[in-house]
């Protein structure tokens, strides 16, 4: 069990998975099996490993070839034991699909659903933000974003009067590049919100130097994307073994090992990688479990990704 692909594949591994969530290990279905971490701002806890969207979910609903994975990656989600899935009206047809396999399996009130605005504009905001309550078939959204910093002070203004009439549980903000860290926390220096999500990963550690330690001294929870770099960090190690070192933090790939690195930080709430594969989904999910590196381990995973 050297890499991913040798993991999923692996039949002394999948033996003991469950008929519900067939890619988990048993292991793996108990929901407390999962780390997780409280939002800062109410006390609430998320499990660390989180479900992204983006590309992966943008697929025909009639599509039934391209539906039955996806429908397999949330079932597996949630026997997992994980909740918040990342969607945005942005993201092509991602939110409509997610609404819809949440509806076919029944699974809205074990998630925590966030999703973005991403308009100019008060009135433009609010139609794009309730046509995201349409397209996820939800009475109430947990978490909405400004996507990309769009609008950022009007769209807030609008997001708080919706939270007030409990509409929306938590606000945030996002970006996706390290050339906008200083702008996140700009925002987050002038405006109070519940979340901020950016990219964080062993080959993008920016964030560490000023966003995470501000959003842990501010009580501000995060929201990590782009953990493998858009699958660059994986593509660079598919043919190496695992080191020794992952025997250690009990991580059977070098995809939990990524994600582990992330999760080492305190400062990280939970990690958003996306995947359109419930095998890839189990594996992620295992990154959530067991020993995380310390500090000299996670110099150790740099260097291997150096």
């Amino acid at each position: 069990m050297q890499t991913r692909r040798q993991f999923i594949k692996s039949s002394t591994t999948l033996a003991a998975m469950a008929t519900l969530a067939p890619w988990l290990p048993a292991s793996v279905l108990a929901a407390e099996g999962l780390i997780k971490r409280k939002i800062p701002s109410s006390g609430e806890e998320l499990p660390v490993i989180g479900l992204g969207t983006s590309r992966t979910f943008d697929v025909a609903a009639a599509d039934n070839t391209a539906m039955a994975p996806l429908e397999a990656v949330l079932q597996t989600f949630v026997e997992g034991g994980a909740t918040l899935i990342d969607t945005a009206p942005s993201y092509g047809r991602a939110e409509q699909i997610t609404g819809e396999l949440i509806h076919r399996l029944g699974a809205r009130d074990k998630l925590f659903l966030a999703t973005k605005v991403s308009s100019v504009g008060r009135d433009a905001g609010r139609k794009q933000i309730q046509a995201s309550f349409k397209a996820l078939q939800t009475e109430r959204i947990d978490l909405i974003q400004v996507h990309n910093l769009l609008d950022t002070r009007t769209q807030l203004a609008l997001l708080r009067e919706m939270k007030e009439m409990g509409k929306v549980r938590y606000i945030g903000i996002t970006h996706y590049v390290e050339s906008s860290h200083d702008d996140l926390l700009e925002v987050l220096q002038k405006e109070k919100v519940d979340f901020v999500q950016f990219n964080y990963s062993v080959g993008a550690r920016n964030a560490e130097n000023r966003l995470l330690p501000y959003c842990a001294d501010h009580g501000i929870a995060t929201l990590v994307n782009r953990a493998y770099m858009q699958g660059n960090l994986l593509t660079n190690v598919k043919d190496k073994p695992l080191p020794p070192l992952a025997k250690e933090l009990q991580a059977t790939s070098w995809a939990q090992l990524l994600l582990k690195f992330v999760i080492a930080n305190p400062a990280v709430t939970t990690v958003i990688p996306a995947t359109a594969n419930p095998r890839y989904m189990a594996d992620n999910l295992l990154a959530g479990r067991g020993p995380l590196p310390d500090a000299e381990q996670r110099e150790q995973i740099v260097k291997l990704f150096s």
